[in-house]
Order: C-alpha cells, then sequence, then structure tokens
C-alpha cells in the first residue's frame, strides 16, 4: 500500500503583532491560541506550531492554562513545536550578532517552558539574506520553514512569466502569487521543492511554504469579500485546490506545506483588514474562523492526506534535494512577494535603526574594554526586544500602534542603562570615550519626543 501523502498545518504565533495593544494579548491568548489548542486536543489532529519566546513569556505570565495546554500537546506529539527569534524581528535587517543572541534566546524560551527545544525553525516574515542558513545552523536548528515564492521567483524564467516584481516601497505581491502556481503546476522541475525537502550547502534542512496554497486558506478563514470577490471563499474551491495537488506530488515528491500563516486569524480577524484594505480594524472577534480551520483539517484528511509535521516529512524523506540555489533568492525579500527592506525603510525604522546600531556599536566597544558580561548580556536582550519588527510596520497610510513604539523606546533607555552598569561594574564608567550613556539618553529622548508626537493610524481625533 502506497504511503499517504503528507500535509502540513503551521500557524505561527507573534503576541507583539503591530496594532495589537499590549492590554489585549491575554485576549489574543484566550481567543486565538486556546481554541486552537483545543481543536487539536479533542480531535485526531497533528500541527506544527511556531510561536516567539516572547509569546511564550506572556502565555506564562497572562494564560498559564493556555501554555499548559500547548505543552501538553507537544508532549503527546499532537504539535511539533516550531522555534524562532525570542523577538519576532526582521532578521535579515539587523546585526548578525544580535540575530544569533535572540535565535538561541528564543530555543532556551521553548525549553524553559515546554520542555523541548525545537528542532525546527521558523523565519519571521521569510525576509532573506545569505546569512540566514548558517544563523540558524550556528543557533542550534536542523530545519528551516522557507518561502517557496521568494525562492521560485529566483528563477528568471517564473520571474518573466508572473511579471512580479520586488519594489522596497510594496507592502506585497500576496494576491498575486497564485501566477506562480498557474506557471509551474505541470513542470516537476519545479514542484519538486514544494514537495522535497532540501538541504542547504551548510547541511540545514529546509522546507518551503507558499501563498499559492495559504492565501486561499486565509480568505476562506475570514470568510470576507469587502468588494474583493463577489462571495467569499468556498471549502469547494478549498476541496479542488487540493486535489490538483495530490497528482503533482504523486509525480515529484511526498507532501506540501499549505498553512503556515499567522495563528491569529484562527478565531480573531488579527490583521487582515489593515493589510487588505488598510482599514483601521484589528483583532476583531472572528470565532467561526475556528470552525472554518477544523473544515480545513477535516477536509484534508478526507481528500486521504495525512496530517503531518516538518520534522516529519522531512525523516521520511525518500528524496532531500542537495538545494544551493537558495543563494538565487535576492537578498532583502520576504514573504507575501514583498521585502524585508520594506520594514527598514519606513519612517519609523529610519528614526529608529540609527539609535540601535548606536547601541549596538556601544556594546562591542564596552565589551573589548572589559565591561561587566551579564550587564552587557541584559544590554543584547533589550537591543533585540528595540528591534522588533513591528514597531516599525506598516507603512504608511497605514502606521504600528502608538503602544508597539513606546516598547521600543523603553526598550532602548534599558539597554542604555544596562550598559552603564556594564562600564560601572567593569571598572570603566570614566572611559566616556568607550560609550557615554548620558548622550545617548539625550538622543533616545529626542527620538521619544519625535515619535510620540505623531499621529498614529488607527487612532480617534
Amino acid at each position: 500500500m502506497p504511503n499517504k501523502q503528507k500535509i502540513i498545518f503551521m500557524p505561527h504565533a507573534n503576541i507583539q503583532y503591530s496594532q495589537l495593544d499590549p492590554k489585549r494579548r491575554a485576549w489574543v491568548a484566550e481567543n486565538s491560541y486556546r481554541p486552537l489548542f483545543e481543536l487539536i486536543d479533542k480531535g485526531d489532529y497533528k500541527i506544527a506550531f511556531e510561536a516567539s519566546g516572547r509569546t511564550l513569556d506572556v502565555l506564562a505570565e497572562e494564560a498559564p492554562e493556555v501554555l499548559a495546554l500547548l505543552k501538553k500537546l507537544v508532549g503527546e506529539g499532537k504539535v511539533e513545536p516550531v522555534g524562532s527569534p525570542h523577538i519576532h524581528v526582521m532578521l535579515a535587517n539587523i546585526p548578525r550578532e544580535v540575530a544569533l543572541d535572540t535565535l538561541k534566546e528564543g530555543l532556551k524560551t521553548w525549553e524553559r517552558h515546554i520542555g523541548v527545544r525545537p528542532r525546527t525553525g521558523w523565519n519571521p516574515e521569510c525576509g532573506w539574506s545569505s546569512a540566514l542558513p548558517d544563523l540558524y545552523k550556528e543557533a542550534g536548528f536542523e530545519s528551516l520553514v522557507m518561502d517557496a515564492d521568494s525562492f521560485l521567483l529566483s528563477f528568471p524564467e517564473i520571474r518573466e512569466a508572473t511579471g512580479l516584481k520586488y519594489d522596497v516601497q510594496g507592502h506585497s505581491n500576496k494576491n498575486h502569487l497564485f501566477k506562480i502556481e498557474e506557471y509551474i503546476k505541470d513542470k516537476p522541475q519545479f514542484l519538486r521543492y514544494l514537495t522535497n525537502p532540501s538541504v542547504a550547502p551548510n547541511g540545514l534542512k529546509m522546507i518551503f511554504r507558499s501563498d499559492c496554497m495559504a492565501n486561499p486558506m486565509l480568505w476562506y478563514l475570514m470568510g470576507a469579500t469587502e468588494g474583493m470577490r463577489k462571495d467569499p471563499v468556498q471549502l469547494s474551491e478549498i476541496t479542488a485546490m487540493l486535489r490538483n495537488w495530490q497528482p503533482r506530488i504523486e509525480q515529484s515528491g511526498s507532501f506540501i506545506m499549505p498553512y503556515a500563516e499567522d495563528a491569529e486569524y484562527i478565531g480573531t480577524s488579527a490583521y487582515f483588514y489593515v493589510k487588505q484594505f488598510n482599514q483601521a480594524r484589528f483583532f476583531e472577534p472572528e470565532p467561526a474562523s475556528v470552525g472554518r480551520f477544523k473544515e480545513l483539517l477535516d477536509n484534508a484528511k478526507a481528500l486521504g492526506y495525512e496530517l503531518s509535521t516538518p520534522s516529519e516529512v522531512i525523516d521520511s524523506a525518500k528524496t532531500i534535494i542537495e538545494n544551493d540555489r537558495i543563494d538565487c533568492i535576492e537578498n532583502g525579500v520576504a514573504w507575501h512577494g514583498g521585502t524585508a527592506k520594506a520594514w527598514a525603510n519606513t519612517s519609523y525604522s529610519r528614526i529608529l535603526d540609527p539609535v540601535c546600531r548606536n547601541i549596538f556599536d556601544g556594546i562591542e566597544a564596552v565589551r573589548a574594554k572589559g565591561g561587566d558580561a551579564v550587564e552587557l548580556d541584559n544590554a543584547m536582550k533589550a537591543l533585540a526586544s528595540a528591534y522588533v519588527s513591528d514597531s516599525r510596520w506598516p507603512p504608511l497610510p497605514t502606521s504600528p500602534g502608538r503602544f508597539n513604539v513606546r516598547e521600543t523606546l523603553d526598550d532602548l533607555y534599558a539597554a542604555n542603562k544596562f550598559l552603564a552598569a556594564a562600564m560601572e561594574k567593569g571598572g570603566i564608567a570614566q572611559k566616556r570615550a568607550v560609550y557615554s550613556p548620558d548622550l545617548m539618553h539625550t538622543q533616545i529622548a529626542m527620538i521619544d519626543d519625535l515619535l510620540m508626537s505623531q499621529k498614529y493610524f488607527g487612532e480617534k481625533e
């Protein structure tokens, strides 16, 4: 009897979401993560679940029962834990040392709260540079979930056939990525990357997710039209899509990963109406999406797919593609046909990032002169938190929440204080040529005044 074709669903969680007020984080845990975990607990299901370390910390503090349920599901093998940076950062946009530190911290946080260190990694927003495979390997990951659309657009013939282009001012090409599927649907030389694991030249295993499949599923979860189509996406459309992929898998590999999207879309509207329509609607209750996610899982099983996880498809794969073409993925791109560089080119990034860089340079300079190691580590953790992506996103005419930017400013003040303590405890407080905490405080205060004087998207007059 032939092996069943495997299918992976991986919701990923980020409690530091743009426009998610910190006072509502517990509400998201109770209305999104809890019903998702209860669904998996009660049924014959298996998924992967990614969460940043900060998300796990918030669950431990504000929703411990939800965290306990996740730990139970991981222990039972119904959920594969997927790790990521401790802070939801654009890894392609920050110093390598900060990126590596927060990746390692993310693994430690999973081990502290759940008792395991994930084998598989997730790269926030799939922002890309050639440093990413080595970073994940050095941090301790065995495999990484990759963005297939960025990878496939590295082939000139696919770029030409689809007409898709990157622009650092563009939000995304999310609703146009179906053009990739249209082009590759009868081409096994491309399909194989979506239906087999790959291995990078450094030995890091990789599996690829694509908006070609994830985007229709997201629209199905939301049950939305908003003028984009006459009727909401129907389950019959999802059925047809999954059926279309079965002969492709048979021809070229063993699995597909159709859902790697925000966990918050299960139970809430999350960022859907901001992202798609520039509407000031954030994290509205969407309880029906929990039932629709169950329908996605049940539908896949009814079609003969076996619910699986990243590590399982890698461990059972008959073919693992040696893939050095990841070096052809364009530096600075991201998922949804967007770019990591778009995050670095918002007005918020242009104000915040130079100050973050000054703090980083200070950490390195104070370390070289013998600053206290514990306080320097504290400063690095605060700096990583200041680099959180969603205090910099999205671009005009929308914006992050004022509270998102406020958290980053507070992190910068904290990092500066830790640096001052590192100098004091290291006996180099008078060496102000190395680093001046007092002067840096005034620089942070200056951008604090500038950023807090602005109006933010969705704020009432």
